[in-house]
């Protein structure tokens, strides 16, 4: 049989499929009908310094080829966490991954730092796709200084293994990784959500309470493997890749175009299992094509 086996930095990885954080909760909402430690690792939803009620509802839009969230990072905060979600998560034998946002940079540090002290947990996913409050309101992840500048701060305070999500809303998306990774990223994960939004005709309104929301699904696809084919070229740290990700075919197209690992997001809501059939999907795929080692597929694309 081959390998399946991928290394993101110090995480030994049994399998390249993770799940994508705000689509999985915290693993054991798909307990009923997946073994979830079947999969390489799981990354839970987003954790932030207090409690966040979320955004005004409707917060969720059906579109074409995907959907618009505006959720907002609805979750009790990083004490709660620790306190009460933290235990739950100790069944888990793979890796679990928390997802750490924040609206100022002292806010990603402080639940970074509170994060440090769980043993289980062996790796951060930073969001800087947040707005960054105190310079009016742009997300983190949109230019290099700031980018930089929460990375350096929360790598000074967690010392286990750091994933720095990008978002695609910027012009040259390798600048961003590039900068992040010499702020001390060990590995990139990207893509985040496309601003997008819907508006209903009959009523002349915007269909999400906020205006605005953030697209994924299927038809972010070509954009995010286009991205993650630009920031493997750029950086030498592993990427892993996310954007629409519905089939084992899907995976392996991000593989070839330079990802180690995969995230399943927005197909988790269609189908509750679609994790572990990308899982089966790939390992039949290493199997027809006679490949040892699941590790050749990266980087592999044919020019």
């Amino acid at each position: 049989m081959a390998s399946l086996e991928v290394n993101i930095h110090n995480l030994k990885l049994k399998n390249p499929v993770l799940t994508a954080s705000g689509t999985f909760g915290y693993g054991e909402e798909y307990d009923d009908f997946i073994d979830v430690n079947a999969l390489g690792g799981i990354i839970v939803k987003a954790t932030t310094p207090e409690h966040r009620e979320g955004n005004p509802y409707p917060r969720m839009a059906e579109t074409p080829m995907g959907m618009l969230n505006a959720v907002g990072l609805q979750n009790k905060g990083v004490d709660y966490f620790v306190e009460h979600i933290y235990p739950r998560l100790l069944k888990y034998s793979n890796y679990v991954i928390a997802n750490v946002s924040g609206s100022t940079v002292e806010g990603y540090v402080e639940v970074a730092e509170k994060i440090n002290r769980l043993d289980h947990i062996q790796a951060i996913e930073l969001n800087i796709s947040c707005p960054n409050v105190k310079e009016g309101g742009m997300a983190f992840g949109t230019s290099c200084p700031s980018a930089t500048a929460v990375t350096r701060a929360v790598r000074e305070v967690y010392d286990k293994t750091l994933i720095v999500k990008l978002s695609p809303n910027v012009t040259r998306i390798e600048d961003i990784a590039l900068a992040v990774e010499e702020a001390g990223a060990d590995a990139i994960s990207l893509i985040n959500t496309l601003l997008g939004m819907a508006i209903n005709a009959e009523t002349r309104r915007p269909v999400l309470s906020t205006v605005t929301g953030g697209l994924s699904g299927p038809a972010v696809k070509p954009v995010a493997l286009r991205m993650v084919w630009q920031v493997a070229k750029a950086v030498k740290v592993p990427v892993i890749g996310i954007g629409g990700i519905t089939t084992a075919a899907d995976a392996i197209e991000f593989m070839l175009a330079g990802a180690s690992a995969i995230q399943v997001g927005t197909a988790n809501f269609i189908d509750p299992q679609a994790s572990v059939k990308i899982l089966a999907g790939i390992e039949e795929y290493l199997y027809r094509h006679n490949i040892s080692d699941v590790r050749e597929l990266t980087g592999g694309l044919v020019l």
